[in-house]
């Protein structure tokens, strides 16, 4: 009954706030101390007891007693801190202060009038200007200062008692690190109080930092978030070991432990809500590089960011130190597929989209940790988690951003040689997946759920196949043997986007034909002898490249093969080849199911084209020297360091990742543009006289539709495929070393059928096995690598996907929910 009576008190005090339009005088400290007495003492509570309405009504229609209340509540938290919150009854002040804040500074952030609101000064210092500091540091510094509190936050390792506490002010955190790893070797002793404290202060900090939400997608180095500059700029005393301790607390998480069954259920973990705070916070933190130049050209330390987060991110660099990163992020991300004898009896952990934004962070500013991560197999325990996510939210429109950013990271990955010899490594099947049962690589998982994604995913997804494709030719020159299950998979994709109603029903559809057969090309120059299987597979299938080779070019076939598409509208799915393999899906595995009807999601930005996304590079270094070296890298013919000649005809056949004139060029400006038309459809002053060539072609994926703009003679804005347009990009494809290899073994197979009555695939596969194509394929083209490069559409696209994801993570207590946010929409499936 006690209990229900102070929620009562706390509640009055509420609304007495709530209801007076009069300012209610800030010295009147027995009203002001309702707010954080120990009338409440969960968050739960507060969040409950201060609803919306009465938040923004206080905002409205008696700012100054708003104000007055967030002056107080930091003003009480600052006290703390001076008297090093030795005391129970202090202690729980802080909770109750921390609470209240993390309940109203949202609502302070939605509203653009209150936006200088804690940039400004308290009024109990406006009289020294000089001295005076901002609120919102105030309340940074208090944060910063508890988080390493003696019997608050941290062990006390020294005195014991209140009143032997340290002064905080003077106290040095570095010997307060919460977790052994980076940087620091010793082990706290772990208490739940403690971690619980650690994380509702770390709540208020994201909170703090959420302001981000609240404008619409800016450029950071323009308009940076001042809370997360002053938090990690030198002036914070606490960068280093709290960036340290954030680090070590989430690297070194195990939610297993010693693995006893059930023993989730049995005790609260009080360690896997800080986890997620922890990471949460670096990885909001690692995002806001101000910094316009590049931080990690080598000798030049002058350019070190002004982010000190990122920049000691970027300076770790010793083995152990990768090591024991590593390692946590794999055994993070590897817990939620972990299969046990014991249904649900181990702990599961759901952050993996924070992991994955992590990991993506940490190769993007520490390349050393990226080559670490590839110089071993390890790489591959990173890879099974990411093709297990992306199998399983193909269908799941509301998991449309974990898609993206799977993707992005295998792009990043597959532009290192070494990943691409990693997949050779044989696959046991140790997760129930939603794919069809095979013996074989990594290699082929990649294939075969890349597959899956193409043909049974989301509509959504469709502008990812470029990406998905360009991840394949990557490695496709180190896939030592393919398994017959990948090498249908591949040639079945071939069959589906070579289907004339596909290449003619949007301009760049023929891209995906172009890497398919690059893919193609790739194996039979650099591993044929290994790959017997898709030698096999491509002359069972011969018929496909015969037809691309003969694909009708004239107005009416055009027509016809429209129409025909018009009638009988199938998904890829559906195209199906004529295979009679049996496929069973793997034991225990479920098939990936749509979103559940009301599910949230939030809104995304459109991703730049694959153009933006990549620069191709030489995979063979003495290959860069060569000039005016003519090569055909199986999207179109490229003259290096040359100027390209004016055909008067874009570069469609084009390279879908490069189809500018300079290779060694950055990708240009990688906001989203429509789908240019056809150069000869431009208008004669679009064209700019140095660039022949059609600049390069992105697809605006506005919702999965691609948006052409519409023209003078084409009204409606559809585009509408040309005979020209068809032999433009008809007479690049790279068929040569296809039908060579087809001319040269259709026959010798053929003959040994006929000769030994041969019926069994078998025999076939043993005597293509033993083959050899020496001296008669055409010479083997340059591999050309498409590497991932930064660009401001991805980092917009990053930041609006990480603090989405968030958002919806957050919801007990709902910190941001209902409230009016700009970076992204909110919606219901």
């Amino acid at each position: 009954m006690g209990n229900v009576d102070t929620k009562l008190n706390f509640r009055k005090a509420v609304i007495q706030l709530t209801t007076k339009t009069e300012p209610i005088d800030a010295s009147d400290d027995s009203f002001w101390e309702q707010f954080w007495s120990e009338n409440v003492n969960n968050v739960q509570d507060i969040f409950t007891l201060v609803p919306a309405t009465e938040i923004r009504s206080l905002r409205e229609e008696a700012p100054s007693n708003l104000a007055t209340l967030c002056y107080k509540a930091v003003e009480k938290l600052v006290k703390a801190v001076d008297n090093s919150c030795r005391t129970q009854h202090e202690q729980q002040t802080v909770l109750n202060c921390i609470r209240l804040l993390t309940r109203i500074l949202p609502y302070i952030f939605e509203d653009s009038e209150w936006k200088g609101f804690f940039w400004s000064s308290l009024p109990a210092q406006s009289e020294n200007e000089d001295d005076s500091i901002p609120l919102a540091q105030s309340l940074l510094n208090a944060i910063c200062d508890l988080l390493f509190c003696p019997d608050f936050t941290v062990i006390n390792s020294r005195k014991s008692g209140p009143d032997k506490a340290e002064d905080l002010n003077a106290i040095d955190s570095c010997e307060y690190i919460w977790e052994a790893g980076v940087g620091f070797a010793h082990s706290p002793q772990r208490h739940p109080l403690l971690d619980s404290h650690r994380t509702e202060l770390l709540k208020l900090l994201l909170t703090c930092f959420s302001e981000t939400m609240y404008n619409p997608p800016v450029d950071i180095s323009q308009s940076p978030n001042k809370w997360i500059a002053y938090l990690t700029s030198a002036e914070n005393r606490h960068a280093l070991p709290m960036f340290t301790s954030l680090l070590n607390t989430v690297c070194a998480y195990d939610p297993v432990g010693l693995g006893v069954p059930y023993n989730h259920l049995i005790f609260n973990d009080s360690l896997e809500p800080l986890v997620e705070a922890a990471l949460q916070i670096l990885i909001v933190t690692l995002d806001h590089d101000t910094s316009t130049c590049n931080p990690l050209e080598p000798g030049d330390e002058h350019n070190s960011p002004d982010n000190l987060f990122i920049n000691y991110l970027s300076r770790i660099h010793r083995d152990e130190d990768f090591q024991f990163i590593l390692l946590g992020i794999t055994r993070l991300l590897n817990n939620p597929l972990v299969q046990t004898y014991l249904p649900n009896s181990t702990k599961k952990v759901h952050f993996h989209q924070e992991l994955l934004v992590f990991f993506w962070k940490l190769c993007d500013y520490n390349k050393k940790f990226l080559y670490y991560v590839l110089k071993s197999s390890d790489v591959l325990e990173i890879l099974v988690p990411i093709l297990y996510h992306l199998n399983d939210s193909r269908a799941d429109q509301s998991r449309v951003g974990l898609m993206h950013i799977g993707v992005f990271i295998l792009l990043l990955l597959s532009g290192e040689r070494n990943f691409g010899v990693r997949l050779n490594k044989p696959y046991t099947a140790t997760i129930p997946m939603d794919i069809p049962v095979f013996t074989g690589t990594h290699a082929d998982l990649l294939i075969i759920v890349f597959h899956k994604i193409i043909t049974t995913g989301h509509q959504r997804l469709q502008p990812l196949f470029d990406c998905l494709l360009t991840i394949l030719v990557n490695v496709s020159p180190y896939l030592k043997t393919l398994s017959m299950v990948a090498s249908t998979k591949l040639l079945h994709l071939l069959e589906a986007f070579s289907t004339p109603w596909f290449l003619f029903s949007s301009p760049t559809n023929h891209h995906l034909v172009f890497f398919l057969l690059e893919i193609f090309n790739n194996i039979i120059q650099y591993q044929f002898d290994g790959n017997s299987n898709l030698v096999y597979t491509i002359i069972r299938k011969r018929q496909v490249f015969h037809c691309l080779a003969n694909l009708p070019c004239d107005y009416s076939a055009i027509t016809r093969s429209l129409n025909k598409r018009s009638k009988t509208p199938r998904p890829l799915s559906q195209a199906t080849s004529t295979e009679n393999v049996a496929e069973l899906p793997m034991e225990g595995s479920h098939p990936a199911l749509p979103a559940e009807p009301g599910t949230l999601k939030a809104t995304l930005p459109d991703t730049p084209g694959i153009i933006q996304m990549t620069e191709r590079e030489s995979a063979h270094p003495a290959y860069q020297q060569i000039d005016q070296h003519h090569i055909t890298n199986g999207m179109a013919t490229v003259n290096i360091n040359s100027p390209p000649q004016n055909t008067g005809l874009p570069n469609e056949a084009g390279d879908a990742s490069a189809a500018a004139s300079d290779d060694s060029r950055p990708a240009p400006s990688s906001s989203p543009q429509p789908q240019t038309k056809l150069t000869e459809d431009l208008p004669k002053e679009e064209m700019k006289p140095e660039s022949p060539i059609i600049p390069k072609q992105t697809v605006n994926t506005k919702n999965s539709l691609r948006v052409i703009p519409a023209d003078e003679n084409n009204p409606s804005g559809l585009w509408v495929p040309t005979a020209e347009w068809v032999h433009s990009w008809k007479s690049k494809l790279p068929l040569q070393t296809i039908m060579r290899l087809l001319q040269v073994l259709v026959p010798q197979v053929e003959k040994i059928c006929i000769d030994k009555g041969l019926t069994d695939e078998s025999e076939i596969l043993k005597f293509l096995q033993h083959g050899t194509l020496v001296g008669l394929l055409p010479v083997p083209h340059p591999i050309l690598i498409r590497k991932y490069q930064a660009n401001t559409g991805t980092t917009t696209w990053f930041r609006t996907y990480m603090w989405g994801v968030i958002y919806l993570r957050n919801m007990d207590p709902p910190v941001w929910y209902d409230t009016d946010v700009k970076l992204f929409e909110i919606q219901r499936v």
